[in-house]
Order: C-alpha cells, then sequence, then structure tokens
C-alpha cells in the first residue's frame, strides 16, 4: 500500500517561514520524482516544485528565490523550505510522486499565511 504523508503546515505571519516534509512508503521512493503541489480555496491545483530521481529541480515562478525543494533518499523523505511568506502562498500543500504514468498523492497539509 502505497502512501505520501504530509506534515509541517500551520499558521505563520507574513515573513515568516515554515518546512513541509513528505514521507512515503510503499515506493521504491528513489526512483520517483516527487513534488509539492498547492490549491487555494476557489482556485484550480498548481505545480510549486518538483525534484527528479536525479535531483533536477524546477519551480513555479512566483516561489523562486523563496522555496527550495530538496529529497533524503535515505529518509523516503521530500522537503519545501518556504521562506518569506506571502498572503498569497495560503494553500493546501500536497507531495506528488511519479514515474511515467503512475502517480500517487497525499492528503494535503494546510499553510495559512496570514498577521
Amino acid at each position: 500500500q502505497v502512501q505520501l504523508v504530509e506534515s509541517g503546515g500551520g499558521l505563520v505571519q507574513p515573513g515568516g517561514s515554515l518546512t513541509l516534509s513528505c514521507t512515503a512508503s510503499g515506493i521504491a521512493f528513489n526512483i520517483y520524482h516527487m513534488g509539492w503541489y498547492r490549491q487555494a480555496p476557489g482556485k484550480e491545483r498548481e505545480l510549486v516544485a518538483t525534484i527528479t530521481s536525479g535531483y533536477t529541480t524546477n519551480y513555479v515562478d512566483s516561489v523562486k528565490g523563496r522555496f527550495t525543494i530538496s529529497r533524503d533518499n535515505a529518509k523516503n523523505a521530500v522537503y519545501l523550505q518556504m521562506n518569506s511568506l506571502k498572503p498569497e502562498d495560503t494553500a493546501l500543500y500536497y507531495c506528488k510522486a511519479n514515474r511515467f504514468r503512475t502517480a500517487y498523492w497525499g492528503q494535503g497539509t494546510q499553510v495559512t499565511v496570514s498577521s
């Protein structure tokens, strides 16, 4: 059974930082590309950042320079370090694992940026 479990969300003030974690089980983690996505109320789910099995990273323009994605294959985990958070970063953040046509999603962790 494949499981992706996100953690680390919460309420933070503008300009603050959070680190999201996603731990995977039931898959050969090291061969999967991993990604973080987010969905704000009333909006479509959007890509935030991805990291390939070869550690190549990609970011949506709105988070470049503020967010960093990383992975630890020994822990079957992917992380999203988020700095200089803005109210528009408020969303439910999801972890995704994919390889070819196979994709798995976590349940999400809420990030709220508000004063």
